[in-house]
């Protein structure tokens, strides 16, 4: 594992469809101020943000993905070949992919777009799981991150609450020493996130906390404007 991945943290800069904050320069901006202030790389959404961000910032760390939502799967982070190879060609170090067990769109199979991926592109790969199994076979076949990024997202994990912080100790005891493991979802303060480190996580990924602006202002609105009883 690279030494500078240890304790670190990477900011997811993303933005909702419709939201002003969505376009490619404002990402910029916002990944360039996280970089500036210690953040060790972004993860970014669509291979334009990709583009942006590289163009800004050359020597960022960038773990890509591409959201694209099917009518015959649930699975939307990266699910096909055709975004992976997208993202890569955007200028992505990393390409962030849905690793579950759940049935792809158009019937492609992790096994082979990850060897594909391997293969053809020789592009590192970080699995978003939801299960300390689905996590190990993810590494199993290839990838070279594992991320608990689904966790609480899938039709399996749909009742639990985010962060899955309990899946690090049997993760990082199971895992490939080569392999990074990365804390992902629900990280809402700087303490969640030591906890994370604290539990085995070589980094984490926090992105509403920091850069969901659209997010936490509703959030707040919300909460101000709630009638007591």
């Amino acid at each position: 594992m690279t030494l500078s991945l240890r304790n670190g943290l990477i900011v997811s800069v993303q933005a909702p469809e419709g939201s002003p904050m969505r376009h490619p320069d404002v990402i910029a901006a916002m990944a360039d101020a996280s970089l500036r202030n210690g953040a060790l790389g972004v993860r970014l959404e669509s291979p334009e943000h990709v583009a942006a961000v590289r163009e800004r910032c050359p020597k960022a760390l960038i773990i890509g993905l591409w959201k694209r939502s099917w009518p015959d799967s649930s699975v939307y982070i990266t699910p096909r070949w055709h975004e992976v190879k997208a993202i890569w060609g955007a200028g992505a170090d990393v390409v962030a992919l849905d690793a579950t067990d759940r049935f792809r769109p158009q019937a492609e199979e992790l096994e082979s777009l990850v060897k594909r991926a391997k293969d053809e592109l020789g592009a590192p790969l970080m699995a978003d799981v939801d299960s300390v199994e689905n996590g190990l076979r993810a590494a199993s076949l290839g990838c070279d991150w594992v991320g608990t990024t689904l966790f609480g997202y899938t039709e399996s994990t749909r009742g639990a609450r985010p962060p899955g912080l309990h899946l690090l100790k049997p993760l990082r005891a199971q895992l490939p020493a080569e392999t990074i493991l990365i804390c992902e979802g629900g990280i809402a303060s700087p303490q969640t996130a030591r906890n994370a480190i604290g539990e085995g996580a070589d980094a984490v990924v926090v992105g509403t906390a920091i850069t969901g602006v659209d997010l936490q202002v509703a959030s707040y609105h919300q909460h101000i404007t709630r009638q007591t009883v």
